[in-house]
């Protein structure tokens, strides 16, 4: 009996699954830590680098990253300009009354939306609720990167971790960051990669009464950061531009750009370098080395 030699053309080929756009989910189960104002900047800074970007909105109920994409396209349709634009897909919670059945529609309306967005994004920016539900849960398990804004304050901190006054040093995880951990495990699991986890600090104040508590706060962070293995990164400062920019949909990347405001003060120029820091700081790939746009 002769050995047949099978033929490259012949053999059958695995087809390989389509790829994923990489996935930044801005997540924290605490409202008021500027997740929307986060992910829109972050959007519109990929778009600057000349990233296709989408926006998915998970916060069903609050809606505030929706809002902001739809002020946007307001302001364009009345304007006119050249300001750039994310894709966005909105996205329905489920309405099933059954547990186990809401978990599987609300998976699969996730699905379909990654792999729709992925065919034209190479960054897909999610704004998870400030509560834990299953879409923010899925999300969380997807994540590539996940940033975590949090306010410069215990009460914030309080969701990660939790520690004794009298001994500052030990400190234990909390709710989110163990949800955090589930993710990470979940993530692993099923796709083999890990979960960039990057905790940022958001409206720090300059104030010198507070500045042993900045300093407190910080301490714990770090702790923290050794044991359950996330990175610290600058945020964005407490301003009231921000509030104002919000009804117009734009940021603070459209000030100077054609089509936007066209005024740019040395408190807005401050505001953005904060913003080049932290974007840099994500250490997001494709950009390694790139001049910033913005």
């Amino acid at each position: 009996m002769t050995m047949q030699h099978v033929r490259p053309q012949d053999q059958i080929v695995a087809e390989k699954a389509p790829a994923l756009a990489h996935l930044i989910v801005v997540g924290n189960h605490k409202g008021g830590a500027g997740k929307s104002t986060v992910a829109m900047h972050v959007a519109i800074a990929l778009l600057r680098m000349g990233k296709r970007t989408g926006c998915l909105d998970l916060d069903t109920k609050q809606r505030s990253l929706t809002r902001y994409i739809e002020n946007r396209a307001s302001y364009l349709a009345r304007r006119g300009g050249a300001l750039p634009q994310p894709q966005y897909l909105p996205i329905r919670e489920s309405a099933a009354r059954q547990l186990d059945d809401a978990e599987v529609e609300d998976g699969a309306v996730f699905a379909t939306a990654i792999r729709r967005m992925s065919d034209a994004c190479d960054f897909i920016v999610i704004d998870s609720p400030g509560a834990d539900t299953q879409l923010s849960r899925l999300a969380h398990a997807h994540a590539d990167t996940l940033i975590t804004p949090l306010n410069d304050s215990f009460i914030d901190f309080d969701l990660l971790g939790a520690f004794d006054p009298d001994a500052p040093d030990v400190v234990r995880p909390s709710v989110y960051s163990e949800m955090v951990w589930e993710s990470r495990k979940r993530k692993a699991q099923t796709h083999r990669r890990p979960i960039d986890w990057v905790v940022m600090r958001n409206r720090t104040s300059a104030s010198r009464i507070e500045a042993k508590n900045k300093q407190k706060v910080g301490d714990a962070l770090k702790a923290l950061s050794s044991r359950i293995g996330f990175r610290l990164s600058p945020g964005l400062s407490e301003r009231v531009i921000f509030r104002e920019l919000f009804p117009q949909g734009l940021t603070l990347l459209d000030l100077d750009a054609e089509g936007g405001e066209g005024e740019l003060r040395m408190t807005h120029i401050a505001a953005r370098q904060e913003l080049r820091d932290m974007f840099i700081a994500l250490k997001l790939p494709g950009l390694e080395g790139e001049p910033l746009r913005f």
